[in-house]
């Protein structure tokens, strides 16, 4: 279950992140059995240690392009595992969008903040009315709303607990 009202501290980011940034391959292709073997991994080539830096309601604020690469679902699990309340880019690829949204992990599309927020900024978004906030700096940018089945299978914590709820998904019609 989330919020779809956030508030959370910036991590920066940059264009083209890729889902091999996120979580390296090297990682998933291991004999790992449990997902929680690679949270120490998350981004440690761009952010050291970052599983023992991030705090849980953080933000990831970034440029283009971000997920990036492989469909790889770890990727958004991982980030939602870590505590991430929501990602900010300019753009996503389109398969981790769709992999965040089926996961509950909200993704913002803004073009204003990411480029006025630093590191350690802090940000609200309200992803019911459309509104994203850079709290430190004052910018202010309007935001495309989701469609309500979106709000609803991320209220829900992802599209597997919205069916466990619902028995259908919103688009499909119901039970």
């Amino acid at each position: 279950m989330i919020d779809l009202e956030i508030r959370g501290r910036a991590w920066k980011l940059g264009d083209d992140i890729s889902t091999d940034h996120i979580i390296s391959g090297k990682y998933k292709f291991r004999a790992i059995s449990n997902i929680q073997e690679m949270v120490p991994h998350v981004l440690e080539e761009l952010i050291p240690d970052f599983y023992l830096k991030v705090r849980r309601g953080d933000i990831i604020v970034a440029g283009k392009n971000f997920g990036m690469g492989s469909s790889r679902e770890h990727a958004p699990l991982l980030l939602k595992i870590l505590g991430i309340s929501a990602v900010v880019a300019e753009s996503f690829a389109r398969i981790f969008f769709r992999n965040s949204i089926n996961i509950g992990l909200p993704v913002i599309t803004a073009s204003e903040v990411p480029r006025a927020t630093e590191e350690g900024d802090v940000l609200s978004v309200d992803i019911e009315k459309g509104i994203l906030i850079n709290m430190s700096k004052g910018v202010k940018e309007s935001i495309r709303p989701y469609p309500r089945e979106f709000l609803e299978i991320l209220e829900c914590g992802g599209i597997v607990e919205y069916v466990r709820k619902h028995g259908d998904l919103p688009w499909r019609g119901t039970k």
